[in-house]
């Protein structure tokens, strides 16, 4: 695809958004790191059962694929599939919308102990890792459903570890927030802002600390670069909700607090739909005049590879978790 109508899809999709974050967490590139790394950590009996579930029962073919799945294993080529049937869901299954499920809007000023509070009835991307994870572990389940299921864990483990896909200003977790990247102005386009913080920290920052390495090649970089800690995060557990609260304060500390601009609380209960709404959100942003500066991409980038990290090892734990329990 040409780059030029790469970002027009990208506009588009931007634009058509309700109440959720349009972007792709993490992008292509990021989740298929997650599922590489964590590949090289599943035990033979979890690689069997994944390998098992994917391989009878195939994504269909007829699914627009946004990533491609080209050079890709089975396991990493199904870590996108989930954001190819939300766009399916908006588009043909609207009794069924899925896109919900990709985030958490966990407000400004929240408390450790509120997040699950803010799941609203359609679900969220805490409650979808829940249920879907029940479907998995089912072993009477039909195969597809757990199929899907597993699609999904595979991308929704990744999505709950992209910082802002766990907070919100009323600014669509950063998707209403115009910012100039390095030689990039920020402008309008069919109602919606780009470049913008939420898909700066989705895919251009998690590029640019890739430095030309593929999701394999970068999976092997993360995990020479984190060993150190990854017994400590498998300590831990499965913790689901904490998860998502390491993610709100990494958007809080360092997605908008190492911005050189201040962006202060918006109003709690205020109804978004767009980036028009809210006293128009996107143009106030747009006239704080928000720069990305170096400095501030090498401290996203710290944090963007210690979740991305996480991520790989917490979704082995899990699929690891399964096959033990689920012959």
């Amino acid at each position: 695809m040409k780059r030029t109508a790469k970002w027009l899809f990208v506009f588009v999709a931007l634009g058509g958004f309700a109440s959720a974050p349009a972007a792709r967490a993490w992008g292509c590139k990021g989740h298929q790191t997650i599922t590489y790394l964590a590949e090289l950590h599943l035990t033979p009996e979890a690689k069997q059962m994944v390998h098992q579930l994917l391989t009878d029962n195939p994504i269909d073919p007829a699914l627009k694929r946004w990533c491609g799945s080209g050079g890709l294993d089975e396991m990493a080529d199904s870590s996108t599939w989930a954001d190819d049937y939300r766009d399916l869901d908006r588009t043909v299954n609207k009794n069924h919308p899925t896109a919900d499920w990709h985030y958490i809007d966990i407000p400004f000023g929240a408390a450790k102990d509120q997040v699950e509070q803010f799941c609203p009835p359609g679900g969220c991307v805490t409650k979808a890792i829940t249920e879907q994870l029940a479907i998995l572990k089912n072993k009477n389940a039909p195969g597809p459903d757990r199929a899907m299921a597993l699609r999904f864990i595979l991308h929704f483990v990744g999505d709950l570890h992209q910082p802002l896909h766990a907070a919100d200003n009323d600014d669509h977790g950063g998707n209403c927030v115009p910012l100039k990247y390095f030689r990039r102005n920020p402008h309008l386009r069919k109602g919606s802002y780009t470049p913008n913080l939420h898909h700066i920290w989705d895919t251009e920052m998690v590029e640019a600390g890739m430095q030309g390495a593929d999701p394999a090649e970068f999976a092997d970089t993360l995990e020479a670069q984190f060993a150190d800690s990854f017994a400590g995060w498998q300590q831990d557990g499965v913790r689901v909700d904490a998860w998502a609260w390491e993610s709100h304060g990494h958007a809080i500390e360092t997605a908008y607090g190492a911005l050189a601009v201040n962006i202060a609380a918006e109003p709690a209960g205020v109804t978004v739909k767009s980036c028009a709404d809210d006293n128009n959100i996107g143009d106030r942003m747009l006239h704080k005049h928000i720069v990305v500066s170096a400095a501030y991409e090498d401290t996203a980038q710290s944090v963007i590879e210690e979740r991305l990290a996480q991520a790989g090892i917490r979704l082995a734990m899990i699929l690891n978790d399964v096959a033990k329990t689920t012959p």
